[in-house]
């Protein structure tokens, strides 16, 4: 039992930081674990961190923060009797959305600036303290004392030692800050991708479209919807769904060359043509429309028939000085006119491919 005396003694800095970590798990409803009780202590030993910035952008309105976004702050579990939330892909590792990937890395690379501009600062000052010993010393040798030639190479020996170990702390920073570089390049790539099928996704095409807009080349856009795809997860599940959209991206891909394919939403998909004209973008999209819709698929599993596979699209030139939403409006109305007309069809402005015999 603490003593009379103890418990008259006022509260420290110490005791004050920790009974605020108390408060932060509490109020967050974290364990008391290494990782967690660590964490904390970042954040609140520094308050003026990038930590404890990103800390409270995201809980802003009182989100409570949880194991996972410890994680994807760069906190990784590896203490005994850590609690982590996990999303497994089926791998033992945790599934990461890209934002809570790119907030992670946003988090680490302002983190990274800060070491930076102290390491900087702290050459500076040691160079600024170096400059007044050595006038000091200058003085001293027109004295022509030995023991002051001695002290100013003592000196610069130390300076040496010092400019050294900031070189050192430098280097180490400069490799750290080129690995978060990539790191970063690839998390906004993937931001930009759809995970399934690794086609750019409706993002990456909405920037793609503004940028080409910028361009004299022609523009036009088609839009593809797999036939009848509702039925082909209902009947047998969203693993052979994810499998059909994988084909109909591939096929895609392969037949439109360097254009952007994008995956839009659900079985949609959207493809940018530039600098071709509407004519070789029907030819094209029938030419691998037909292509899927002749084969015959078969369940992996068990080998039974698939059926048939078939897509619908419409397609629509860009007018100079539209919007997008114009040119996509267009491009629907016709995807849904071939869905009315049969299905298994390609739809343009002022020309209609008919379903395969």
């Amino acid at each position: 039992m603490a003593s009379a005396a103890q418990t008259s003694q006022p509260f420290g800095p110490s005791d004050r930081l920790y009974a605020a970590i108390g408060d932060f798990l509490a109020d967050h409803r974290l364990s008391v674990d290494p990782v967690n009780y660590g964490f904390a202590h970042r954040v609140l030993s520094q308050p003026q961190s990038a930590l404890a910035a990103t800390v409270a952008r995201i809980t802003d309105g009182g989100v409570r923060l949880t194991s996972r976004d410890i994680e994807d702050m760069g906190c990784r579990a590896g203490a005994a009797g850590a609690t982590v939330e996990r999303n497994d892909d089926g791998d033992g590792k945790p599934a990461e959305s890209p934002n809570a990937m790119m907030q992670a890395l946003v988090a680490r690379t302002q983190m990274q600036v800060e070491d930076f501009a102290d390491t900087v600062a702290t050459m500076r000052a040691e160079t600024q303290v170096f400059g007044r010993d050595l006038l000091a010393g200058a003085d001293a040798i027109r004295l022509a004392s030995g023991a002051a030639v001695e002290d100013i190479t003592q000196l610069a020996t130390t300076m040496l030692d010092r400019v050294q170990a900031a070189e050192e702390r430098l280097a180490a920073a400069t490799v750290e800050a080129e690995a978060l570089r990539v790191e970063l390049e690839a998390a906004r790539d993937d931001a930009r991708r759809d995970p399934l099928t690794g086609l750019a996704n409706r993002r990456a095409f909405e920037d793609a479209f503004a940028e080409a807009t910028a361009a004299v080349e022609p523009l036009c856009i088609a839009l593809c919807d797999i036939d009848r795809f509702k039925s082909v997860n209902d009947r047998f599940g969203h693993a052979v769904g994810d499998r059909v959209l994988k084909v109909i991206a591939e096929a895609l891909r392969e037949a439109c060359g360097e254009n952007l394919v994008a995956r839009y939403g659900g079985e949609e998909f959207a493809i940018l043509f530039t600098g071709t004209a509407i004519e070789t973008v029907v030819a094209t999209l029938d030419a691998a429309r037909g292509a899927v819709a002749a084969k015959r698929y078969r369940l992996r599993e068990t080998d039974a028939p698939l059926g048939a596979v078939t897509f619908s699209g419409g397609v629509s030139a860009y007018l100079e000085g539209e919007a997008m939403g114009s040119v996509m409006g267009r491009a629907d109305r016709l995807l849904y006119v071939a869905k009315h007309a049969g299905r298994n069809a390609i739809k343009a402005d002022g020309e209609i491919c008919q379903p395969s015999a």
